[in-house]
């Protein structure tokens, strides 16, 4: 089975191998890039007065990176006998954190960000840092701001169109197997791209399905217009793995 992969490549490598392990023929066909900002003043003064947060929320590897690679200094989350504390929404994400050495205090079990809430206590009058992308949905902020904290957005990165990989594009015009998403930007590139190509993406060459590592990518998915949309029960590549290795059962 050939397997469409659409997040960057260069985080892609450990997905591609599993899916190699497993038995199938991964395809690059990367429809977005990942920009940190070189110039950000407002996160330099956020991390400056970091001990002023009861939180700092982390939805993804790409704000752990954006957040640590624009700082030449390593940043502490302890200062003056005062403990920041750190949320990690996923795996990956807490993975991440915990490469660079700070061991998050809060990973919910449900990889979405609507299940970070529980975990953060009391936050009336709290000041919750939460680096994201450019272009976010506001469901953690809100969740804050409902619950009496302050949400304080800072995007760290942002979310580009890639340019078309012509190997990728080839394999997607005599036919692929299955069409992997991993976040709704990549639904929204894929479509867009697609469609300048003089694609259908409802109606691919070989029609192909269409695999989701979560319900937001899911529904992002649908709302498309792609049908008989699956997901994986895991919110990872190694449950989307899991999920194409069921497909052939």
């Amino acid at each position: 089975m050939k397997i469409l992969i659409t997040r960057p490549r260069n985080q892609s490598v450990a997905f591609a191998n599993s899916l190699l392990a497993a038995g199938f023929e991964p395809v690059f066909f990367s429809v977005i890039e990942i920009h940190p900002f070189e110039e950000n003043v407002a996160l330099e003064r956020a991390i400056a007065s970091l001990n002023c947060y009861e939180w700092v929320v982390f939805t993804s590897v790409n704000g752990v990176d954006a957040f640590f690679e624009h700082n030449l200094h390593p940043i502490s989350f302890q200062e003056n006998g005062r403990q920041v504390k750190v949320a990690a929404i996923g795996s990956k994400t807490a993975q991440s954190l915990t490469a660079r050495g700070v061991t998050p205090d809060f990973v919910p079990e449900e990889f979405v960000a609507e299940a970070i809430l529980p975990g953060l206590g009391d936050l009336r009058g709290r000041w919750i840092l939460l680096p994201c992308a450019e272009i976010t949905r506001d469901v953690v902020s809100k969740a804050i701001l409902a619950a009496g904290g302050i949400a304080h957005e800072i995007a760290v990165y942002r979310t580009l169109p890639a340019q078309p990989d012509l190997d990728g594009l080839a394999a997607l015009k005599i036919g692929v197997d299955v069409v992997t998403f991993t976040s709704p930007s990549t639904v929204e590139n894929f479509v867009n791209l697609v469609l300048l190509e003089e694609l259908d993406p409802l109606h691919l060459p070989g029609h192909p399905r269409i695999a989701c590592i979560g319900p937001i990518t899911q529904k992002a998915a649908e709302e498309a217009g792609f049908e008989n949309v699956l997901m994986a029960d895991e919110y990872t590549t190694e449950g989307l793995v899991k999920l194409l290795c069921n497909l052939e059962k």
